[in-house]
Formats: C-alpha cells, sequence, structure tokens
C-alpha cells in the first residue's frame, strides 16, 4: 500500500475528505472514545455552509459532558465538570444540535446507540436512530455506501505503527462487509491523539493502513472520561448476588455504571477478603452461599484458577479485576491446545504458547475513567500482551468466526448485562420506551443472552433495581416495548435476590419474580398474574421483607466499615465533593415533592446547623449576598448536618 498522507491541519484534511467523497459525504466514525472530535467538529461545520452538499454521518454513542443545570446541583457541578472534562473539550456540534432540534437540513446522523438518556426529547434524534444489534451494524454502514471514515488512534512509543486502541470493534468488520458487498474501500483518516494508551496485537496495524495520518500541532484535549458513581445499597445487593454466580475459572463479560461496579467490588471481595465477603453473604441472604443455584451454578470461593474476561466494553471493572488478581486465566488461539488447557493436560508446548500469548482480556472498545486510561498506559508489555483489543464480531458472536475455538476459551461464561425493567414473565426492556422513543439501545445486550442459551454451560444474568424514581415498579406484568423476548429468559438479579427463569414454566417464573419484586408492588403484581390464569390464586400471598429499609439494615455495618465503600472504583470528587454528593443526594429525595420542599426549607430555616465552611465555600455561598443564596445555603447546611450523622463511610 502506498505511504499514508500526513497533515497537521483540519482544514486542509477536509479538503481531501470532500474530494474524494464529492457532493454526498458518508461517513462513518467510531463509537464513543474512538470518535476525533475536532475533527468531526471541522467536518460537520463546512458541510452546514455548504448547502450544496450533504454529509450521512454513521456512528453511535456521542459523547457529550453533561449540564451543569440549575441552582444547588449548578453549583456543585460546574467546577467539577470543567476540571474534569477540561475547559477546552471540543463538544460535539452535531450532538447539541441535535439534542437542540436544530441539526441543519443537510446532515443527517444515524445513530445505533445513544448516550443513556440524552436524546430523549430530540426528534431527530428518534427518528433517526436505527435499531441493530452491534454485531449488525458494520453490515448496515458497509449498505449504506460509506465512502470515508475517521478515526482516533494512537502512535506506538518510537515507532511508526498506529494502534485502533479504544476502538477496533468496527473498523475492520466494515472493510471486510464492504468487500463482501463489491463496494469500493473508504478513504480512511486517522487522527493522532498523544493521550491514548498504545495497545498492541489484533488492534494494531501499520501506518498505511489509513490514506491521511493528521496530527495537529500543540497539546491534544482531555480523554473523554466517566465520572465514576457511587455505589448504594440497592446495587451492592444486586452485585453480590451476581457474584455467586460466577464460576472459578471462567469467562467474565460485564457492562458499565454503578451495578457492574458492585459486582466487581464483590468479586474482589470474595478473592482478597474472603471472610468479610461470606459474612456480607450472610447477612444479606442466610444460607444464600450453600444454596443449591450457587452450588450448582457458582461459588463464593477464592479463585485459584482466575477468570478470562470477554466483553465488548473494557472498564474500569475489569482494571480492578486484574490488580487484585482476578484475571489471570489466559486464553489461546489454537484450538487443540485450548482444548488440553481446559483439561489439565498440557503438553509444554501448550504451556509455552499460553505464556507467550495468552490473552486474560479481549475487548471490542473500551471506556471508562481516567484511572483506566492511566492503567492502561502504564501496564508493563508483558501484561500488556495479554489484552486483546478486536472486532465486536469476535467478542459478541460465536457462530460464523472460528466457533470451536470461542467455545473452547469461553467455558463456564457469565454475560451480566442490566436492564431498566422486566416482565413477570421474563422479558427485559433494556433500551427503549412503550412509546417507541429510545433511551440508548440495544447495544450487544441481545448478542449475549443468545450467545449463552448457545454455549452449553454458560448463563446470561440480566440485573436491576427493583424500583425507581420515587418507588415506581421496575419488575411489570407487562409493558409495550421489550428487548429481550421472554422465551430467551435465563436469570434475573434484584436487591431482592435471584430469579431461575430457565426452562422454567410460567407460573414458576412469576413466583420467582414476585420474589425479588418490592413489597409495595408484590399485591398488584401476584392479581394481575392470576387474572391472566398464571398464578394459582394460592401463592398470590408472597411472604418477606423486599424493602429498602430492611436491605439498608442488613448491610448497614458493613458500609460503616468500609467492605462496602461508596466509590468501590475510586472517584472523582474531592472529600468534601463527595460529603457535597451525600448531602444534595438527601436533599433532592426529601424536596422531591411540594410537601417535602416546604418542611425542608422550614427545617432549615428554624433548625440549629452547624457551619461547614469548608463545604460551603466549595459551593460559592460562605458569604451569600442574596435571599435566594441564603435559603440555599441554609438548606445546604441542614443537608450537610444530617451527613454528618448518617451512618454510611466517609470515603
Amino acid at each position: 500500500m502506498a505511504a499514508p498522507l500526513h497533515l497537521d491541519s483540519l482544514d486542509t484534511t477536509v479538503d481531501r475528505l470532500l474530494a474524494h467523497a464529492g457532493p454526498h459525504l458518508v461517513l462513518a466514525a467510531p463509537l464513543g472514545l474512538g470518535k476525533p472530535h475536532r475533527l468531526l467538529n471541522a467536518i460537520t461545520r463546512r458541510i452546514a455552509a455548504e448547502p450544496e452538499r450533504s454529509l450521512q454521518l454513521l456512528t453511535a454513542l456521542s459523547l457529550t459532558p453533561p449540564s451543569a443545570g440549575s441552582g444547588l446541583q449548578a453549583r456543585f457541578l460546574r467546577p467539577f465538570l470543567e476540571r474534569h472534562f477540561g475547559a477546552d473539550f471540543p463538544v460535539l456540534d452535531y450532538a447539541l444540535a441535535m439534542r437542540a432540534g436544530r441539526l441543519p437540513e443537510n446532515i443527517r446522523v444515524e445513530e445505533f446507540y445513544l448516550q443513556s438518556g440524552a436524546m430523549l426529547r430530540s426528534d431527530q434524534a428518534q427518528r433517526q436512530y436505527v435499531s441493530l444489534n452491534y454485531t449488525h451494524v458494520a453490515r448496515a454502514v458497509a449498505e449504506r455506501g460509506a465512502n470515508a471514515l475517521v478515526q482516533k488512534v494512537a502512535r506506538e512509543p518510537g515507532g511508526s505503527r498506529l494502534s485502533l486502541s479504544c476502538n477496533p470493534d468496527l473498523s475492520f468488520d466494515l472493510l471486510d462487509e464492504l468487500t463482501r458487498l463489491g463496494k469500493p474501500r473508504p478513504l480512511l483518516v486517522a487522527e493522532v491523539d498523544p493521550q491514548l494508551p498504545w495497545l498492541d496485537g489484533p488492534c494494531a496495524v501499520d501506518a498505511d493502513f489509513f490514506d491521511i495520518v493528521l496530527e495537529l500541532p500543540g497539546p491534544a484535549p482531555q480523554l473523554f472520561a466517566l465520572p465514576r458513581e457511587p455505589v448504594n445499597d440497592a446495587d451492592y445487593a444486586i452485585g453480590l448476588y451476581a457474584s455467586t454466580l460466577v464460576r472459578d475459572g471462567g469467562t467474565l463479560q460485564i457492562g458499565i455504571g454503578s451495578l457492574s461496579d458492585a459486582l466487581c467490588h464483590a468479586l474482589v471481595l470474595r478473592h482478597t477478603r474472603n471472610a468479610d465477603y461470606l459474612a456480607v453473604l450472610e447477612a444479606l441472604a442466610p444460607g444464600l452461599a450453600q444454596s443449591p443455584l450457587v452450588c450448582a451454578v457458582g461459588g463464593t470461593s477464592p479463585f485459584t484458577s482466575g477468570l478470562y474476561g470477554a466483553s465488548e466494553m473494557v472498564n474500569d471493572g475489569f482494571r480492578r479485576l486484574a490488580e487484585a488478581g482476578v484475571l489471570v486465566r489466559r486464553v489461546v488461539d489454537d484450538v487443540d491446545a485450548m482444548a488440553r488447557l481446559n483439561r489439565g493436560t498440557p503438553t509444554p508446548d501448550d504451556l509455552a504458547l499460553r505464556e507467550a500469548e495468552g490473552r486474560w482480556l479481549d475487548g471490542a472498545f473500551y471506556l471508562g475513567s481516567k484511572d483506566l486510561y492511566r492503567w492502561l498506559r502504564e501496564l508493563p508489555p508483558e501484561q500488556a500482551r495479554g489484552i486483546g483489543m478486536t472486532r465486536v464480531s469476535h467478542i459478541n458472536e460465536l457462530y460464523g468466526n472460528n466457533e470451536a475455538l470461542e467455545r473452547e476459551q469461553r467455558r463456564d461464561a457469565r454475560f451480566f448485562n442490566t436492564c431498566m425493567m422486566m416482565t413477570a414473565l421474563g422479558a427485559a426492556v433494556s433500551d427503549a420506551l412503550d412509546d417507541g422513543r429510545v433511551v440508548s439501545g440495544v447495544g450487544g445486550q441481545y448478542n449475549f443472552v443468545a450467545m449463552a442459551h448457545a454455549l452449553h454451560d454458560a448463563r446470561s444474568v440480566l440485573m436491576l433495581r427493583a424500583t425507581r424514581g420515587r418507588g415506581d415498579g421496575n419488575i411489570r406484568w407487562n409493558y409495550g416495548h421489550t428487548t429481550i423476548p421472554r422465551h430467551l429468559r435465563d436469570l434475573v438479579i434484584s436487591e431482592y435476590g435471584i430469579a431461575d427463569l430457565r426452562g422454567r414454566s410460567d407460573e414458576d417464573c412469576v413466583r420467582a419474580m414476585l420474589a425479588i419484586t418490592d413489597a409495595a408492588h408484590q399485591p398488584a403484581l401476584a392479581k394481575q398474574a392470576v387474572a391472566a390464569g398464571k398464578l394459582a390464586p394460592a401463592h398470590a400471598n408472597v411472604a418477606g421483607d423486599n424493602q429498602p429499609e430492611a436491605l439498608a439494615a442488613r448491610l448497614r455495618r458493613f458500609r460503616r466499615s468500609g467492605v462496602l465503600p461508596d466509590y468501590p472504583m475510586g472517584s472523582d470528587f474531592t472529600e468534601v465533593e463527595q460529603r457535597l454528593a451525600r448531602a444534595l443526594a438527601r436533599l433532592r429525595a426529601r424536596t422531591a415533592t411540594r410537601r417535602g420542599r416546604l418542611r425542608a426549607i422550614a427545617a432549615a430555616l428554624f433548625a440549629p446547623t452547624p457551619d461547614d465552611a469548608e463545604a460551603l465555600a466549595r459551593m460559592g455561598l460562605d458569604r451569600p449576598s442574596s435571599v435566594g443564596e441564603r435559603i440555599e445555603a441554609r438548606l445546604l447546611r441542614w443537608a450537610l448536618a444530617g451527613e454528618r450523622i448518617d451512618d454510611r463511610p466517609r470515603r
């Protein structure tokens, strides 16, 4: 292949792109971190200014920093967001325009996965959303005739190769699909980001893989880092239950968010502090560790063989598991050697192959905290070669590639995914509302659920909180939209337990789901099931203490002692900000209703509240100058006073 054209100008790069594409640019861009924001903004601004041209952008997960909001929330978030993302972070123009409904007529953006909840009120985004399994995206983009692809890459330290690093997920598959369809190869444009971790292996290519390599002068903006969320009691209960279903020597896939953080922390406890882990389990659910389900499917002992990670997304949970010595099972790409390793009968050559080429984590893209990116950058070479960033078709599919090998590699797989709601008959709602509006997207969830049924020793585990918001139930009798059909039902976890639905009758499913439903919603759900003929009246009464207060009581001493900390993956907030975050969360809960707001204001104005100069100064309320600021200061002091007597750990 010809040497790539090296450029250092956005305008010149856009000129080359448009000269290649002609009047209609059909542009592919990776999801998440792999988007070159500055280049994409230069392209969309040029197209918007030239109405005789058009742009069809094919992408997903257009990451945009959250809005600071107003009031106390803005006082808390604005300084944090500027520090966390950087004042010069290049927010995507098209994402802001879509959110406001002002995308130019000559620009069309089709996304197959949306930043969660960000586009619920955007008619443009909702109309142009494309519902696809992750593994079908490359085919769809190829069918649209993508004539260019732009991608952020890392440069090899001291070398000339380039790494697709965070996003080899779809680029290789797209090129193969275009070849299969007999369509021309698109213009490939790489923007080198000096902050992007260099990773070798399947995601590394020679520079001439690309047609244009763009290296902009000056410092690059910070990488988009997800702020780490606190983990609450419900999250921890779900994570602890989930951790008992993981079998030593198996395979792990997880998603993102506080539920996955809780699961990974529980797995680390299981491995490194097993006595504490067993004590928490016994307090949460007496006898759980010895239950038939846990004994048959998972375990509670420390890991001896360890786990292998195979997940479309690599996140902070995998970092923590690797640091704790849990991710140590290595796989190789030789089916016979892999089979002998699994049977415990390896030859010396098999062991040498595992030592030289074995991987303990395979992923299709990564996204997480600044600590995750730092960890990837600083991994010693002998450890870094155990990570294989690769195609999503390899990670999310079992059929069509090397099925025999992948079956050997993915033994005892546990696929953990989150959902918004479940029906009592086992269908899952994960991506959209019943009016059709999309919250996020299907992504790879269906892929993993289907794979769990195709692999003989695998299980799919869907995790959800039993309630949301003001107490609305997340376990419904039915719902007008589902992501996972009920015939693929398997394991479901809420903070109140595990429901094993695989191969069960409808009545058994209803009874299992009722047992993990919040107590306030059990009677109505049981009544609906009886009315539909799916539950015998004798089984309609469900005993138990499925209440948040009871759950908090069971976990209280472990929260106090720090066994279950607020931020198990580390925090992006300072100590003062962590106190403020807890106080503001409490204030939001107390002021969710009009009566609650009036009572909170009255308490704040008339109850004695000690001063907290450091927290008030961080919020800019140490010297309030207006009536509104004085009320805000009093409310904050009242909330912080509650924080002082709260029984949660201060870490």
